[in-house]
């Protein structure tokens, strides 16, 4: 039995519908609703009348906004002063709270809860999640629970204050990683100052370690993420499903390149997580010379904004897949080559920032799932 009482939605809401006909002189500003809880969004402004909508619905800043494609994933929200005077369109109705009854906070509280979000997808109409809709009389037969006002209040009170002390925390996590990174990428311009530079083809040339396919074997493969973020582990192929495609085995310290995505960043260097994967004709692998460079000092040079316009440069095409990292071209691009004891220190400087950065993950993992938790707790 619940601790309070149970209404529905209807009880405490009211459509509120500011119809404003479309005039192709006037430029409006549109809102979108995220799905999951995650509030509104600035759209793209619309002019001249660009748009099949006879009229868009002008935004308050105490609406409840409901997106009728996708509420039932938690694409619903509370407006702010932000949004005032901004539009949706006629899918997105908006509502008003009765405040008499219900603190506007806490509904935009109970609207956060996947369970909150699984009653609204019980009462969707159409078939498959790109066709169900939600219609604001569904809307109002949802049922939640609801205490008094005073309670009400000091719920909203307890949860905004953990909210802003999240959004604090993970604000401060972000300036001090932009800090750690800016006094990175400083030294790294200090130690490459005034030094040689070499091709790729003289440090750290092509490696190519090709196996012969067993079609009984298994061989788990490996991926490169773009925007520098390493390397993942992809489901292994069997050698029955390997057909034509060639494999290549990787070692740690390979400096590794997709040669598709190299130019937004996919470049990494292997790690001993990664022994035993294997590597398609896309991968491009090169052995840095021990004794002239160190694998991971190319990679950070690599993914600096200089080092990307080079590889850019190397890599022609359109966009996309189209755009092929050339194995000539990339050999003789040129590479700082500071001592490698400058190198190598430099290295240490990057393997704090990683761990630090693992830690803050570990903060942020914590933090994400610290409201979930208390939503849970209040709410069921």
């Amino acid at each position: 039995m619940s601790r309070w009482p149970i209404i529905k939605l209807g009880d405490v809401l009211r459509l509120d519908l500011i119809k404003e006909v479309i005039d192709p002189s006037i430029s409006y500003e549109m809102v979108g609703v995220l799905s999951f809880g995650k509030g509104l969004f600035k759209r793209e402004t619309i002019d001249s009348g660009n748009t099949s909508y006879k009229y868009f619905l002008r935004l308050k800043a105490e609406h409840v906004v409901m997106s009728q494609l996708f509420g039932w994933e938690g694409a619903i929200a509370l407006s702010k002063p932000e949004f005032n005077g901004f539009f949706v369109s006629p899918q997105f109705p908006t509502f008003l709270c009765d405040e008499s009854q219900i603190n506007r906070g806490y509904l935009g509280w109970v609207m956060k809860q996947p369970t909150f979000w699984d009653d609204l997808g019980s009462r969707t109409k159409g078939m498959g999640d790109r066709r169900r809709t939600l219609n604001p009389e569904a809307f109002f037969a949802c049922q939640i629970q609801i205490p008094s006002l005073d309670e009400q209040h000091a719920i909203v009170t307890r949860l905004d204050a953990v909210a802003d002390k999240v959004r604090q925390v993970e604000a401060k996590l972000d300036e001090i990683e932009a800090d750690a990174e800016r006094l990175l990428a400083i030294r790294f311009r200090e130690i490459i100052e005034d030094v040689k530079w070499q091709t790729m083809a003289e440090v750290a040339p092509l490696v190519r370690r090709e196996v012969e396919v067993d079609l009984e074997g298994s061989y788990p493969e490996l991926g490169i993420r773009s925007f520098g973020k390493g390397t993942f582990h992809k489901q292994p192929l069997e050698g029955a499903d390997v057909g034509s495609k060639r494999l290549f085995s990787i070692e740690p310290g390979d400096l590794l390149f997709s040669n598709v995505f190299a130019w937004e960043g996919a470049i990494a260097v292997a790690k001993n997580k990664d022994v035993g994967r294997f590597g398609s004709h896309r991968f491009i692998s090169c052995l840095a010379n021990p004794e002239m460079v160190s694998p991971e000092f190319l990679r950070y040079y690599f993914l600096t904004p200089i080092g990307l316009e080079k590889i850019g440069e190397a890599s022609p095409g359109g966009a996309g897949r189209n755009r092929t990292l050339g194995l000539e071209k990339l050999m003789v691009l040129q590479v700082p080559t500071p001592k490698l004891a400058k190198q190598q220190a430099f290295d240490k400087l990057q393997t704090k920032l990683a761990e630090m950065k693992a830690k803050h993950t570990e903060t942020r993992q914590y933090l994400k799932a610290l409201l979930p938790s208390m939503l849970e707790q209040i709410f069921n």
